[in-house]
């Protein structure tokens, strides 16, 4: 056991006390279950197993592809990727980050992106299914996406990895 000799000392343990506590606090807020994120490198690995020795199912190679958390094990989270393929992917793979996928009428069709967050409002760009941006917070059934520097709205049913997981 160690003794505090001086003021300084104690406030610096008070502090790291107050920190740990708060640090606890927000990962119990984190453990929720399911939530929304993003693969956070070029290449990831999903695995049919929460381990390294585990059979590797799929090789993702798509900055920013979201993916539903299902399931925490640990370091490992169980996903659900856009496909409905599930895996075991390694937390420090994965960000916080929102992002989606977008998901054209009938799975084929180019979905429009506009200038504000009304159909009304001028198109922007027309976006291939399948295309991958960072997400915006959506409101009244509408989305701010960025799609490799194409900034705009997209009507929330046509993305996948928007709203609730």
């Amino acid at each position: 056991m160690f003794r505090l000799k001086t003021r300084q000392s104690i406030l610096t343990a008070c502090l790291l006390a107050i920190s740990v506590t708060s640090g606890t606090a927000r990962a119990s807020e984190d453990d929720k279950v399911p939530y929304w994120a993003s693969v956070d490198t070029d290449r990831a690995n999903l695995r049919v197993g929460p381990g390294e020795s585990y059979k590797i199912d799929w090789v993702y190679r798509r900055l920013h592809l979201p993916v539903k958390v299902l399931r925490r094990e640990g370091p490992w989270r169980l996903v659900e990727d856009p496909d409905g393929t599930k895996g075991w992917m390694r937390d420090l793979l994965l960000s916080r980050q929102r992002s989606a996928l977008v998901r054209g009428p009938g799975g084929k069709a180019l979905v429009k992106m506009h200038a504000a967050a009304s159909s009304a409002s001028p198109m922007l760009w027309r976006i291939e299914p399948g295309a991958v941006g960072i997400l915006g917070d959506c409101k009244e059934g509408w989305c701010p996406l960025d799609v490799e520097g194409h900034k705009g709205y997209v009507e929330q049913e046509m993305l996948w990895g928007a709203g609730a997981p």
